[in-house]
Formats: structure tokens, C-alpha cells, sequence
């Protein structure tokens, strides 16, 4: 396969990039995505590394590390390492019989656990043999900042395969191209002295501050001098602007009156716990068309129902559960980066027929997503955020993420089958940065499978096996209603 896609070349983070680097220094908010690859079988580790090593000379983003701004004025820097070590990225693992499914998926929970090292390129690999039936599988995780789910799935294009037999790529000395892309950044920097003081970082920062303030005011000078033109553009600017801020408070408020949502799942901690449910694309298909609605509504609707049969069998029944989704911004076919902005919503759990729960999910998403193109949603005051203290960040978004019941995302990956060195790709289970949420429940499909992972925190839903059944039970019985 070894797609070839322009990358994410920019040399700073984004606001939104970095407000997720920032609101990493508490831990209980990681922002990282893993993902655990089954595969029919271990491996071929060498042509990995092989094809890795290709992948990583076309992606600058995979071998730069994270140079702090200058206090506030600018956002962290891209700048390649110099002592970049593919070893400090892969790591080889065998399980202990009898290399089950459960101890896999604790694995996974635990490698997720442990901190990528700040001061490296921000992603890692695990190569895993040792499972029952000869199987193996990869676990990865790649740092929020780097690249949202799609920006991930279209870097995997460049170390994935069409067919188990395909010839690695060829060889690259990875040295050569990061001291090459390392000598030409200090270059640039330092405007052709390569003795780059303390004095040079300040004026760097304080120049791409003023950077920042310029676009800021040339983009409302632009507003401003349209509205004689225009008389009511201020009304709309000033109501946008209202919009945007009542959106994102509400977004932010903490539970509590008028926060309703799970009173069995309120508790949060580090822990963390992946369940994993898979259901056919088709399927799904057939519910949406009987309901008029989309794949994503039909998704969420199960979600919510299963929630709402945890808490019945838990005998605390709830009218509405606290959710939230993805709401994709990009407008490119790069390779990495961040294009989205996170939608909450209050999905409705009391009991009800499944698929009268669909149509009503359905209005319910139509009226977030709405809202949030309208507003620009959290994302669009990203900037604002990044300049209030760490701790006031971390603890804001610790209330914002403690609403959250669950979060959730939907990706759509490729409807053929994959190889990765010679091994078959089965599925993609997704672990979504559940960052103090009580769970992240991200579906990906792939070859006419729609893979659900669950990765939760135990201390929030205490019975995490039944939650998983009353997921699957929810999609079975949506299934069957819409085609009986």
C-alpha cells in the first residue's frame, strides 16, 4: 500500500494542539489515542521496521520533538531530534499463556498507562505475539497534538500493506534525513548562525506573539469595515460571539444542578479498562435506512439504550445520559494534524421502542452539530484558554470532562483488507483518550466490520463486562427491530 500523502509541515502546535499538550501536565487528563491491531498471526518485525523507518523519513512529524514556547507568547515548536531512537519507539512483547483476549486487552490498558517521554517524538509501537490460535497484534498510541484519528489512520497508509506477500518499502537511511532536517531547522532559526542564544528563542516568541495579534486584528478590521455595508452584520457578529461563549460555559459548567446525567457513574480515577463489541456495517445500514437516519445516530442510539439498561438492571433508571462527539473540521487529505472540535449532548436514556430512541437521537446530534458549526464550539476559544494559568486549565477541563458520561467517535477506515508485515489485519480497537471522562466509546469500521472499543475507567462504571453485554444486546435488538 504504502500511500503517499502530503503531512502536517506547520513548525508550531496549533491553540487547539496546544491546549491538549497543556492539559496533559495532570494526568488524569491524557489526551492520547491508542489503538490495539489483532492480527491473524505475529508480525514479520524486521520488514515493520523497514517500512516504519520509510514512513517515518516522508512524516517530519514523527521524528520531531516538542520545544516549549516561550512562557506564554507562543505555542510549543516542532524541531526534529537530533538523537532520535527508533528502538525508544518499538517495543517487543510476548504474553504468558494462555495469551487470551482478556490479558491482551489488560496489556493494552496498562501500556496506555505509562506516559509517552515529553522529550522525544510522541508516539509508540508495541509489537505483541504469544495469543491463543498463533495470532499477534500491534498496540500503538500517537500523541493528540500529533494527529487526530483520521490524520492517524492516513498515516498507517504508509506502513500498511494490500496483500500479505508485499515487498517492504525501500531503504532509507533515517540518520541521514533527520540530521539533514535538524541542521536546516537550526538554520532557519537562527537565521544562518547556528549559535542560537536564549536572546534569539525571546525574540522568535515575541515575534510570532505579535504574529498572532496581527491576524487577530486584521480578521476584525476586516469585520469591522463591512459593517457600514452591512448594518446587520453587528448584530450577528455580537450574537455569534454571545453564542459562541453561552455554548462553550455550558459546555464547561460542573455537575450539579442541572447537570444531570449518571448518578452510578459519577466517580473518576487513572484507571483504565478496554471492552470491545463488533457489529456489521451492514447492519447499522439497514437500521439507519428503517429509521431515516445516519450510521452515527444509529451508534449513539445504541449507546444511549445501553446505558439506560445498566442503570435499570442497576435499579437507579435515569431519563438522560451526558455524551458527547466528534465533530470533524478538516478540509484536507494530509497525513496527521488536528481539524475538529468535541460537540456535548444530552442523549435521552429513559426506557423507550429502539427505534423511536434513533429518530429522537438523530434530532438531538442534528441540533449539537448545528449549533457547534455555528459557534465553532470549544475549539474556536482554544487561544483564549491557553493564555489562563496551567492549573486553572487542568482544573476547568477536569469539571468539564467529569459532566462527560461518555465520550464518543465514529471513524470510517478502509472497506477492503489490510495486511501489516505479512500479517492480516482483523480489527482496530480503538482506545479514545478518556482524559477524566467516565468512558470513551470509539467505533471504527473496516472491512465491513464496525469495531466498538470501550475503554472506560472502572471506578466510574463498576460492572465494565455488563456494560459491555448491554452494548451488544442494544445493537442486537436495534438490528432486530429494524428488520423484522
Amino acid at each position: 500500500m504504502a500511500k503517499t500523502r502530503d503531512t502536517e509541515l506547520s513548525d508550531r502546535m496549533s491553540e487547539h494542539e496546544a491546549l491538549m499538550w497543556s492539559v496533559e501536565k495532570d494526568p488524569w487528563l491524557n489526551p492520547s489515542g491508542g489503538s490495539l491491531i489483532l492480527l491473524d498471526r505475529p508480525m514479520d518485525i524486521e520488514h515493520f521496521r523497514r517500512s516504519l523507518r520509510h514512513a517515518i523519513a516522508k512524516t517530519p512529524r514523527l521524528y520531531q520533538r516538542v520545544v516549549p514556547g516561550f512562557g506564554r507568547m507562543s505555542t510549543p515548536a516542532w524541531a526534529p531530534d537530533p538523537e532520535f531512537d527508533l528502538d525508544a519507539h518499538i517495543r517487543e512483547i510476548v504474553l504468558p499463556k494462555p495469551g487470551s483476549d482478556r490479558q491482551l486487552f489488560d496489556l493494552a490498558a496498562q501500556l496506555y498507562a505509562e506516559p509517552l517521554d515529553r522529550t522525544r517524538p510522541l508516539w509508540r509501537f508495541v509489537a505483541i505475539s504469544g495469543l491463543k490460535g498463533g495470532r499477534g497484534a500491534i498496540w500503538t498510541i500517537i500523541h493528540h497534538a500529533v494527529s487526530d484519528g483520521i490524520g492517524q489512520m492516513r498515516m498507517a497508509e504508509m506502513y500498511q500493506q494490500l496483500s500479505r506477500d508485499e515487498e517492504p518499502p525501500p531503504e532509507v537511511d533515517l540518520d541521514e534525513v533527520i540530521a539533514a532536517a535538524a541542521a536546516a531547522s537550526e538554520a532557519k532559526e537562527s537565521g544562518g548562525n547556528m549559535a542560537t542564544s536564549a536572546a534569539d528563542t525571546l525574540r522568535q516568541s515575541a515575534e510570532h506573539a505579535v504574529r498572532r495579534q496581527i491576524g487577530i486584528g486584521r480578521r476584525l478590521a476586516g469585520e469591522v469595515a463591512m459593517w457600514p455595508a452591512d448594518p446587520a452584520r453587528i448584530r450577528d457578529t455580537v450574537n455569534t460571539a454571545l453564542e459562541t461563549v453561552q455554548s462553550t460555559t455550558k459546555m464547561l459548567r460542573p455537575r450539579g444542578e442541572g447537570a444531570s446525567g449518571s448518578p452510578l457513574w459519577a466517580n473518576r480515577s487513572r484507571h483504565r479498562r478496554l471492552e470491545y463489541v463488533t457489529v456489521s456495517v451492514d447492519d447499522l445500514k439497514a437500521v439507519g435506512t428503517a429509521t431515516g437516519t445516519t450510521v452515527n445516530a444509529v451508534f449513539m442510539a445504541a449507546l444511549a439504550d445501553a446505558a439506560s439498561r445498566y442503570h435499570i438492571r442497576h435499579g437507579m433508571p435515569i431519563e438522560t445520559v451526558n455524551s458527547s462527539f466528534v465533530l470533524s473540521t478538516r478540509k484536507d487529505n494530509k497525513a496527521g494534524g488536528n481539524a475538529f472540535t468535541p460537540v456535548p449532548v444530552q442523549l435521552p436514556a429513559a426506557s423507550m421502542p429502539v427505534l423511536d430512541r434513533v429518530k429522537l437521537v438523530s434530532e438531538v446530534l442534528a441540533a449539537a452539530r448545528e449549533e457547534a458549526e455555528h459557534t465553532g464550539g470549544m475549539t474556536g476559544l482554544s487561544g483564549v484558554i491557553n493564555l489562563l494559568p496551567t492549573s486553572v486549565i487542568t482544573q476547568t477541563a477536569k469539571s468539564a470532562a467529569q459532566r462527560i458520561d461518555f465520550a464518543t467517535s465514529n471513524l470510517r477506515g478502509a472497506p477492503f483488507e489490510l495486511y501489516t508485515s505479512g500479517a492480516k489485519v482483523l480489527s482496530t480497537i480503538a482506545m479514545g483518550p478518556v482524559a477524566g471522562t467516565g468512558a470513551n466509546i470509539t467505533a471504527l469500521s473496516y472491512n465491513g466490520n464496525f469495531d466498538i472499543g470501550i475503554f472506560l475507567d472502572p471506578h466510574a462504571i463498576t460492572d465494565p463486562g455488563g456494560f459491555r453485554d448491554d452494548v451488544e444486546q442494544s445493537f442486537a435488538d436495534l438490528v432486530a427491530a429494524a428488520t423484522a
